[in-house]
Formats: C-alpha cells, structure tokens, sequence
C-alpha cells in the first residue's frame, strides 16, 4: 500500500508545475516562486512517503 504522503506529494508537484508554468507565461515573479516551492515541498513529501514505505516492508518482511 502506498502511503498517503506520497499521494499528496506527487498533487503539490503537479499543482507546482502549473503554478510555475503560469508563471512564466504570465511574467508573474511570484507565482512562479510559488510553484517552484510547490514542487519542493511536494518533492520531500513524497520523500517521507517513500521512506514510510520501506520501514513498514521492513517491519513486515521480520514477522
């Protein structure tokens, strides 16, 4: 199963993205800085998510 921050994480890139994108092609600075914030943030909670994952594989592959 695969854990609900890696869900979340993978929306806030792809909310990121286009947040970033628009940004660009609106010439808005700050919106742009938004999504780029977005996709990290996104990012390290798919990080945490992926890391959740292997230690319950872990725990359930001892028992």
């Amino acid at each position: 199963m695969v854990d609900e921050d890696r869900i979340k994480g993978a929306a806030k890139q792809a909310k990121g993205a286009l947040k970033d994108t628009a940004g660009k092609v609106t010439g808005d600075a700050k919106l742009q800085a938004e999504g780029k914030a977005d996709k990290v943030e996104g990012k390290v909670q798919s990080a945490v998510g992926g890391a959740k994952d292997k230690v319950r594989e872990a725990t359930r592959d001892d028992e």
